[in-house]
């Protein structure tokens, strides 16, 4: 599993550890008290943890009228350490005054990466998985900044949408994305792009990206790093046919977005792809699937992501075995393969596949 810290927090006399809990819409609520219940079995290897529950999402949405409360955002931002969130149910088409919470929140506090590990479990202890890498996806731009207009011209309706790329949003998740690649045994970086056709905006991203080594303030600390090119359309065939060539793959959004759903087949389950929204200042958990409404309520939900995503959040804020323990609990579920959900070809529910991770936690 993913081991390498990204930009640890500071950890410094703390006594207790403040979570918000958001579980949001669909199987968010049965996961994220699967993650809380992982966390309190850690005992003393984290601080203990104190968790406050919070609202967001369509759901709220259609009793407040609000998707992301401000009390939300304000409890987050005075009174937690760190957070989990669960998964939303946006509409596909526009409702009036309704705006996707996860992406408010990851600007509202500037939670700018969304680091996304991929990673296989090898069928015995200590041998190498064949999937091993990550996406480090740019979180608060591209074409997620949701500008988009509609008119009426000669030929009928014309819809178009705004796309930003900076400079200074590039080359912070370029600065961890290769904080991430010197941490990783193959010192390898990706970078992903579409610059032969979006030649100004996935241009200045590729070039903005590429020139992190030498800004002055990195002084050659990733000499070491090898950086690679790959288009983002032949980068998804490479990723079923080849994925091994890939380390650490640093994306725009929209990109990241797909290349890290694409990958989780490569592992057998979006159930099983953890991720958390780093900042500078806070850390916030996320498993990669969505609210899967279709299985919402039933009891077969897998809390797997949900747990790793504890685990990848306690990593970032330097509990590293606390984290260990989690990780390799899931691990080792995954591995005897006697109890798992059904979109792992099993009949376990999400309680017993809990039960087992806290059985070897």
């Amino acid at each position: 599993m993913f081991r390498a810290p990204l930009r640890t927090l500071s950890t410094t006399a703390r006594r207790s550890l403040k979570i918000g809990l958001i579980p949001a819409d669909g199987i968010g609520r049965e996961v994220i008290p699967a993650a809380k219940a992982a966390i309190e079995a850690l005992g003393s290897d984290i601080p203990k943890p104190e968790f406050i529950d919070l609202l967001a999402g369509w759901e709220t949405f259609t009793r407040t009228g609000v998707a992301l409360p401000q009390e939300t955002v304000d409890v987050l931002r005075s009174e937690c350490d760190c957070a989990l969130f669960g998964s939303v149910s946006s509409p596909s088409k526009k409702v009036t005054g309704y705006s996707s919470p996860i992406v408010a929140l990851r600007k509202e506090l500037d939670l700018y990466a969304n680091v996304r590990p991929v990673v296989s479990v090898a069928p015995e202890v200590g041998q190498k998985p064949d999937v091993d890498l990550v996406v480090v996806r740019e979180n608060t731009e591209c074409l997620y900044v949701k500008q988009e207009t509609q008119t009426v011209g000669a030929t009928g309706k014309e819809a178009r949408a705004t796309r930003l790329i900076t400079e200074r949003a590039s080359r912070r998740i370029g600065q961890m994305a290769f904080e991430l690649a010197l941490a990783r045994p193959r010192k390898q970086l990706t970078i992903i792009h579409k610059s032969n056709v979006l030649s100004i905006t996935d241009g200045l991203f590729r070039e903005t990206v590429r020139s992190v080594p030498a800004l002055p303030e990195v002084n050659g600390k990733y000499d070491s790093v090898t950086i690679n090119e790959q288009l983002v359309d032949s980068a998804v065939y490479r990723l079923f046919r080849e994925p091994n060539v890939f380390d650490v793959m640093v994306a725009p959004n929209l990109y990241g977005d797909i290349l890290s759903d694409a990958a989780a087949a490569l592992v057998g389950s979006l159930g099983l792809i953890p991720s958390i929204n780093a900042g500078d200042n806070f850390v916030m958990g996320e498993p990669v699937h969505g609210s899967a409404p279709d299985i919402a309520g039933k009891g077969i939900a897998n809390p797997l992501a949900s747990i790793r995503s504890a685990a990848l959040m306690l990593r970032h804020l330097g509990y590293i075995k606390g984290a260990d323990r989690l990780d390799t609990a899931v691990d080792q579920v995954i591995r005897e393969g006697t109890t798992l959900t059904p979109d792992l070809q099993g009949t376990s529910t999400t309680s017993e596949v809990l039960d087992a991770v806290l059985k070897r936690i």
